[in-house]
């Protein structure tokens, strides 16, 4: 049975995932499942948005989905996992070519919280809180974890979030800087949904670019980021979508941009 559902309409793809009896708990067959959807939303839609079916987004990893890997000692590698699954994944969401909006209900916990907070909007229903679980089994934080949240809220936050394992609830959240929006859950998905709308009519080719470079910025220094800037208006400036903003802008029009 599929693990995820998607739904592609004015060019966003919903992307949904879909094990609601595990709380969407994330296995390796989910992850590819994912992988799949997200390389077909890049080829067909301009935005995406990644959501949890029922209560919750995702409790974190599924333990119950299988034995881990046996390393050459005959130890368990669950470093392995990451290796094969999980970190290609995460490194796929870092460099979509489009946008990446995120709609977080209910529980998002250990690698489900970095699937969550990767979005380039993230948006929380008022029932949403955010969770670094892995010390509660004695594990270290993955997916990214340990390099996104220390740049997203600062070490001090970041270490009581690892360190502690609380819940972080989503007012709390939007008060730390951790999501840009925190909406009733009913208004969750729509709220979502309509930012999509918004930058997949946008100038999407610019807008991708845009991503990568606030991304490349986290490990840039002043000379490297400001030679990729450059790098990128050159290719901007030569697209169809800035050939129309300009007219649109003389011509006192709003921009009909094709992504282009």
């Amino acid at each position: 049975m599929a693990k995820a559902k998607y739904a592609l309409e004015n060019g966003v793809a919903l992307i949904t995932l879909s094990d609601p009896a595990t709380l969407n708990a994330i296995s390796v067959e989910m992850t590819d499942e994912l992988t799949t959807l997200f390389a077909r939303a890049c080829e067909e839609a301009r935005c995406i948005v990644l959501t949890g079916e029922g209560r919750g987004f995702s409790s974190g990893a599924n333990l119950a989905s299988g034995a881990p890997p046996i390393a050459d000692d005959g130890q368990p590698d669950l470093g392995a996992r990451l290796e094969l699954t999980f970190n290609p994944f995460v490194t796929l969401l870092r460099d979509l070519p489009i946008p990446y909006v995120t709609a977080v209900n209910g529980a998002a916990a250990g690698i489900g919280c970095s699937f969550a907070l990767l979005g380039d909007l993230i948006i929380a229903g008022e029932s949403a809180y955010f969770l670094q679980a892995f010390r509660r089994i004695g594990l270290v934080p993955d997916g990214s974890a340990t390099y996104h949240l220390p740049r997203m809220i600062g070490r001090v936050r970041a270490m009581e979030m690892m360190l502690l394992g609380e819940k972080i609830p989503a007012n709390t959240a939007l008060e730390w800087g951790l999501v840009n929006r925190c909406v009733p859950d009913a208004e969750l998905l729509p709220t979502a949904k309509a930012l999509a709308l918004e930058l997949a009519n946008g100038p999407t080719k610019t807008l991708g670019m845009i991503r990568r470079l606030a991304w490349s910025s986290l490990d840039n220094n002043w000379e490297e980021q400001v030679h990729a800037e450059r790098a990128a208006q050159k290719i901007a400036g030569r697209t169809e979508d800035f050939r129309e903003g300009v007219q649109a802008f003389f011509q006192k029009r709003p921009a009909n941009f094709k992504g282009s």
